[in-house]
């Protein structure tokens, strides 16, 4: 068995029909039609420009928050130490050393030397710096304020 057969003759004709019958004129509803499409097209321009504001919106604010880490040769810095292990540890510190900073290479590669002398090159996005060196002396304190009462 097969399916109905539309002949374009039939289209053409039933197409004439529904605009005489919705008392319309062909050129009146090609116009429309033509407006219709630049709105879409004005709509998805619009759409384009505003997603685009979006993304400057959110690396301008998102850049506004890195701070640059900038090493100098001596500095002290912790190591980021990123091997998977099958149970780190929930409270395990992930940062080894403190290293010392040998040389600044170029592209953000920076060699350290651990306490054994041995040296060897990481990257620098891996590193931050160690502020323990600036701990308080032995023999001196911190005074530390009473909570206020209620």
């Amino acid at each position: 068995m097969g399916s109905l057969v539309h002949l374009p003759l039939e289209l053409e004709y039933r197409a004439r029909w529904a605009i005489k019958f919705l008392n319309m004129e062909l050129s009146t509803a090609q116009e429309k039609r033509e407006m219709d499409l630049h709105e879409l097209e004005e709509i998805r321009l619009d759409a384009y420009e505003s997603s685009r504001i979006y993304k400057e919106r959110t690396k301008a604010f998102h850049d506004k928050r890195i701070t640059p880490k900038v090493f100098k040769e001596g500095d002290d810095v912790l190591l980021y130490n990123s091997r998977l292990k099958l149970f780190p540890g929930k409270l395990k510190c992930r940062w080894s050393g403190p290293f010392k900073v040998k040389e600044v290479l170029p592209y953000g590669a920076i060699t350290l030397v651990n306490n054994n002398g041995a040296e060897f090159t990481v990257n620098g996005h891996r590193l931050k710096k160690y502020m323990g060196s600036q701990s308080i002396g032995e023999g001196s304190s911190i005074r530390l304020h009473d909570p206020p009462q209620a």
